[in-house]
């Protein structure tokens, strides 16, 4: 949120971090994507820079074959 451009982070935790599958599956029920737990902080490494997002349409699609699943 706020004013200036979307920044992404790549980040190394700094200890131990659990894999929680139930985390996304519960709010996006078959969603693809891995959630992980953390207790220790995130070491940010890199800030990827020449990331262009997707276009509207690409996130509909997704949006849209998420809601068929």
């Amino acid at each position: 949120m706020g004013e200036g451009r979307e920044r992404i982070y790549r980040v190394e935790p700094e200890g131990p971090f659990e894999d929680d599958p139930n985390l996304t599956d519960k709010k996006f029920p078959g969603h693809p994507a891995r959630s992980y737990r953390i207790r220790v902080p995130l070491r940010v490494v890199d800030e990827i820079v020449d990331w262009q997002p997707h276009s509207p349409e690409a996130l509909q699609d997704i949006r849209n074959h998420l809601e068929e699943l």
